[in-house]
């Protein structure tokens, strides 16, 4: 479960800065520093958050307790390998603990939303894009919601699903590569 916990604390944090990247390119005004800390921060939680309910669908509770407790200190490792140099200020080991704070925090919020085989229902989703958006500039504040609710979530929940069945199911990977296979070669 810790390895597989590594691979998607890589995984959150890549697409993170995909999602950062692409909310840049819309002229939201997300700038390096503070701001850009709390939003991988905010973002990487989130979908820790949306891995937990996934490893709730397919694993024992065991082993998601093991998958979950693994994933928040990797995020935390990451976000503080990353972070250490470009937040001036920060003494070692402050990001760390600042994702595993927002990491319980964003529990408890999330905790009233579903997650169901479509993914996280309204509330979950709007709770996260006004998380993001009490970090930004009010002139960014107005069409937020809309951006990470209908571009950025569905683009990062499709590649989270996508890793985490390939992660947790590699069985069903393999038998789908034998089929496609075979089918190609007839």
């Amino acid at each position: 479960m810790a390895e597989l916990a590594s691979v998607v604390a890589v995984l959150a944090w890549k697409l993170a800065i995909d999602a950062l990247n692409r909310m840049r390119q819309a002229d939201y005004d997300i700038d390096i520093g503070q701001p850009y800390f709390d939003f991988v921060c905010e973002f990487t939680v989130f979908l820790a958050q949306l891995a937990d309910r996934i490893a709730y669908r397919d694993l024992t509770a065991e082993q998601r307790a093991e998958f979950t407790t693994a994933l928040a200190k990797n995020l935390a490792r990451q976000i503080e390998e990353n972070f250490d140099t470009l937040l001036s200020g920060m003494v070692p080991g402050a990001p760390a603990h600042h994702v595993l704070d927002l990491f319980n925090r964003r529990g408890a919020d999330y905790a009233e939303f579903d997650f169901t085989a479509q993914g996280p229902d309204f509330g979950f989703k709007r709770c996260f894009a006004a998380c993001l958006r009490a970090g930004l500039p009010e002139k960014d504040k107005l069409w937020v919601v809309d951006q990470v609710m209908e571009i950025e979530v569905p683009e990062a929940l499709k590649a989270l699903e996508k890793t985490l069945a390939g992660l947790f199911h590699p069985e069903a990977n393999e038998s789908r590569r034998r089929r496609d296979g075979a089918a190609m070669g007839e």
